[in-house]
């Protein structure tokens, strides 16, 4: 990595200065309408012309590389790429691995040139021969990440190639961008040697968007071995807040000992209401009622029995009143707060949305910002994208025939953003640095006798014609 020293200090305070914008505001503030409104009996409401972007048509695109023809519908004025498909060929002649999932775009320092670093959740073992990789973290595991170059210039996207980034690790779905540069690649599963892998798994690693070659799989133990989803970075403190993908899910946070040196290691801690022993947040709460809350370390954040018990960290916090959550997924900075979410939370199971204040180190207060109160209204979503204006685009689909990629106003109505007559969900939705180009990825499906697989798409237009 590049960035050293004075330069991951500045990138800390210029992340801070920058966290605001009024996100809550608008953002958040849209989830929080369509919930109260569902709550009043009010059926679930479109934004009236889609958001100022009127009607989807269908659209047709094929990938250079593998041929694939994607079709996708999206309002009059956009267009799109397909690029990255699964199988295709990286850079080192290997193929692009499947199961596209989270994604985020970096700047390069050069204008309209970004790089893409996307995460992949295989479980499985690789397709191509361990040697092919030179820094393979496990011989037998096929995850990791993959790092895309591509470029909007002269009005024109293009897709200049893709090469291994991570490689050897387990279920990589997750993860989270750092303001220093980086991608915190976040395994989803705690297997180990046990299970027949060559080295125990369930790990952060850290991806450095600029680097030219694959990066070292330095496991980060300190940051807790258990089934990670997603990471956030408090760029005013450089404290990591983590995610875990269970039905008992712990809210963990890391304060490293040296803020954006994350391998110099750090504390990991757990949430606990701070005037409630064991909180069970997975029901039973009002929405926009802030609760104060503390931290409790967790001693051991690499026991040995974490392969046999995925919860042996968790169950190190909860001894200590730790409050327990229901399947923790995304996760992200804002507004000098951090957001997370519970894809199974909430009192019909269909989703909450937590908002974490600091207050210093030591506490700060937790507020419940939104619940789905019916599957109908508002699944919630796989993976959030913030617009330039401040606007949400979801990943809705998970159970839908047609997965739709959807946009939310500040007055809690959808629209849609880009549809596709196949089964893939969508995930890892990002917009480029200067908010002309939104990434997503598809994940891949089996449709009828026809696979579809993992691809990423970008998508382009007049986004200030309507209300994104």
């Amino acid at each position: 990595m590049t960035l050293q020293g004075s330069n991951r200090r500045s990138f800390l305070r210029r992340g801070a200065a920058s966290a605001g914008g009024g996100f809550a505001a608008s953002a958040v503030e849209g989830l929080a309408v369509r919930a109260a409104r569902a709550a009043d009996g009010r059926k679930p409401r479109t934004a009236p012309g889609n958001g100022g972007y009127g009607p989807l048509r269908e659209l047709t695109r094929t990938d250079a590389d593998s041929g694939f023809a994607q079709t996708l519908r999206l309002p009059d004025g956009f267009d799109f790429a397909v690029c990255s498909v699964a199988g295709s060929p990286l850079a080192d002649g290997s193929a692009t691995p499947p199961a596209h999932g989270g994604m985020a775009c970096f700047p390069t320092g050069r204008r309209g040139e970004w790089r893409l670093v996307r995460g992949h959740g295989v479980t499985g073992v690789p397709e191509v021969a361990a040697g092919e990789a030179k820094h393979r973290y496990d011989a037998l595991a096929a995850g990791g990440t993959t790092t895309l170059a591509v470029s909007w210039k002269d009005g024109a996207f293009a897709f200049e190639g893709a090469r291994r980034s991570l490689s050897g690790t387990l279920a990589n779905r997750s993860g989270g961008a750092t303001p220093w540069g980086s991608w915190l690649s976040c395994e989803e599963a705690t297997a180990g040697t046990a299970a027949g892998w060559e080295a125990p798994h369930g790990y952060v690693f850290e991806v450095p968007s600029d680097a030219e070659a694959e990066s070292e799989p330095l496991p980060l133990k300190e940051m807790g071995r258990f089934v990670h989803a997603a990471a956030a970075v408090d760029p005013r403190t450089g404290a990591v807040y983590l995610t875990e993908d269970q039905n008992s899910a712990g809210f963990y946070r890391f304060l490293p000992n040296v803020p954006g040196r994350l391998a110099e290691g750090g504390r990991l801690q757990m949430l606990k209401f701070a005037d409630e022993w064991n909180a069970d947040a997975r029901s039973g709460r009002r929405a926009s009622r802030a609760v104060h809350v503390e931290w409790v370390d967790v001693d051991d954040p690499d026991p040995a029995g974490a392969e046999a018990n995925p919860y042996a960290v968790f169950d190190q916090g909860w001894a200590q009143g730790a409050a327990v959550f229901g399947r923790l997924q995304g996760c992200f900075s804002a507004d000098g707060a951090v957001y997370a979410a519970s894809v199974s939370g909430g009192d019909e199971g269909e989703g909450q949305l937590w908002e974490f204040r600091p207050r210093g180190l030591r506490g700060g207060t937790l507020t419940l910002v939104f619940e789905s109160p019916d599957a109908a209204l508002l699944p919630f979503p796989d993976a959030i994208a913030v617009s330039p204006a401040g606007r949400l685009v979801l990943c809705e689909g998970t159970g839908r025939e047609a997965p739709v990629l959807r946009g939310l106003t500040r007055g809690g109505e959808l629209l849609e953003v880009a549809g596709h007559d196949g089964t893939a969900v969508w995930s890892g939705a990002v917009f480029s640095p200067d908010g002309k180009v939104l990434f997503a990825n598809l994940r891949g499906a089996a449709r009828g006798d026809r696979a579809e697989p993992a691809r990423t798409i970008a998508i382009w237009g007049p986004w200030d014609r309507g209300v994104l």
